[in-house]
């Protein structure tokens, strides 16, 4: 199987640089979504160009514009092309034919050589990626939890423009659970990393992993999608997420992660001769908590389905599920049940020690924030929770209108967020907040949102898979 070369991608990068222009504005978004507006038709994506136009409620059959079903290239190498193609399938798909007739129009076929190929890629990618390969006229888009909304996140690429060679994105995670696309908006970001695999990065969120799938929707919304196959992908899907990378620096000055900053693991004690089966409690006291180094960060196992809560492996779990407080020092994240808490100044120990100037973080959405005393709410997508001497420590999430489905008849009505960074030092973010695409398609969730815990909490860390 080929992918995609340097060559071919310098080739459509003019193309993607032009085709790929903010074709509908934050602002024009927010203008359309206003009260005035409420009597306008659904927004659509025009199956033709991917603009946001007025459409009928009535299903509709796609445009002659559209390939459906959707084949893998023969000579197996993505273009511009096949991924605005897949977009705009996806969303007609979406709003014209229920969801057990996915593979009709993205074969699982096509689905394995997408899987695959974007998997060669991560799977050799380091826990910790170093983004500098960057020029004077490259930005850096940085984008927090998606959560299977699929419109907000086709709006987002066209809002920023797409990945070209001078327009690099870092995706922070989550990408699937709640919303009832998770799939459609997972297999999107592939198709982007694999045609782009040095200017697009796809980190790892806690939800890339098996626990929170069988709890969130996931795995429900692929074996419904997917029907007898439906085990065969959602197995492919946890493998492709034990590749993802934990972490990005984006140029010099910025760390990303889906959760946060992570520990120093202690050295293990070796075990004396002839007690090899014995097994050596690790579980470091609080008060020997201390901030850990990016060689450690880089030498975690990363390879597992759920990031073990116990045992000496801690570091991609701390990395997924920490959250900032403000109370000063680094201590266990109990009401997760997994990671850490970390106050101000270790925000500022942590920037300082790595000679950095900003943490880009996501993971907490409008409903979290509501049970975090002293941090700021999601209204505008992100928050900056910490301002220290060292620089500063947001929060960014970009899931408008978040969750989908909701128990209570108040909705948060969040706006969802990215952050541009640019030249000279990629260490200054511009905030871009938006709306979400209304009113989305009927869909049914694929978890009763009505139990669940909305913010992760409490966790039955009994069925995590843990290792070694």
């Amino acid at each position: 199987m080929s992918c995609n070369s340097d060559t071919e991608r310098a080739a459509a990068a003019s193309a993607s640089q032009s085709s790929s222009s903010p074709l509908l504005t934050s602002q024009d978004h927010q203008s359309a979504a206003s009260p005035a507006a409420e009597v306008a038709e659904p927004p659509v994506f025009d199956s033709s160009s991917s603009v946001v136009t007025n459409s009928e409620d009535n299903p509709s059959p796609p445009s002659t514009e559209l390939e459906i079903p959707i084949g893998w290239p023969p000579d197996g190498k993505l273009s511009l092309n096949w991924i605005r193609n897949l977009m705009s399938v996806f969303d007609w798909a979406s709003r014209n034919i229920e969801p057990t007739q996915l593979p009709d129009v993205f074969p699982v076929e096509v689905f394995d050589s997408l899987v695959l190929c974007a998997s060669k890629i991560l799977h050799k990618e380091p826990n910790c990626v170093a983004i500098d390969n960057l020029g004077s006229e490259s930005t850096v888009v940085v984008v927090g939890d998606l959560h299977g909304q699929l419109h907000d996140l086709v709006f987002l690429l066209h809002d920023a423009g797409f990945p070209s060679e001078n327009r690099f994105f870092v995706f922070n995670g989550d990408y699937v659970d709640r919303g009832a696309w998770g799939l459609e908006s997972f297999l999107i970001l592939l198709a982007w990393k694999v045609f782009f695999p040095r200017n697009v990065y796809l980190l790892r969120g806690n939800h890339e992993s098996k626990y929170c799938t069988s709890v969130y929707g996931f795995e429900k919304e692929v074996l419904t999608k997917y029907s007898d196959r439906g085990k065969h992908v959602y197995r492919k899907c946890l493998g492709c997420f034990e590749g993802l990378p934990l972490a990005s620096i984006v140029g010099k000055h910025v760390y990303t992660a889906h959760g946060g900053i992570f520990r120093h693991i202690p050295a293990t004690p070796k075990r004396s001769k002839g007690k090899k089966n014995r097994k050596i409690a690790f579980s470091p006291e609080p008060s020997s908590l201390s901030i850990g180094s990016f060689e450690e960060l880089n030498k975690a196992r990363r390879s597992v389905l759920d990031p073990p809560w116990e045992g000496s492996n801690l570091i991609p779990g701390d990395v997924l599920w920490s959250d900032p407080s403000m109370t000063p020092g680094l201590s266990p994240n109990k009401e997760r049940g997994i990671g850490l808490l970390w106050g101000p100044d270790c925000t500022d120990n942590f920037l300082k020690k790595f000679q950095l100037k900003l943490i880009i973080r996501s993971h907490e959405g409008p409903d979290a924030r509501e049970k975090r005393p002293g941090l700021g709410g999601m209204d505008e997508g992100y928050t900056i929770d910490h301002i220290v001497e060292s620089g500063k420590l947001i929060t960014l999430f970009s899931a408008p209108d978040y969750p989908q489905f909701q128990g209570t008849e108040e909705r948060y009505r969040n706006k969802g967020a990215y952050i541009v960074l640019g030249p000279p030092n990629f260490d200054n973010p511009v905030f871009h907040s938006f709306e979400a695409i209304t009113p989305r398609p009927k869909a049914n969730a694929f978890y009763n949102f009505e139990e669940v815990i909305d913010s992760d909490e409490e966790l039955d860390l009994a069925s995590m898979v843990t290792s070694p």
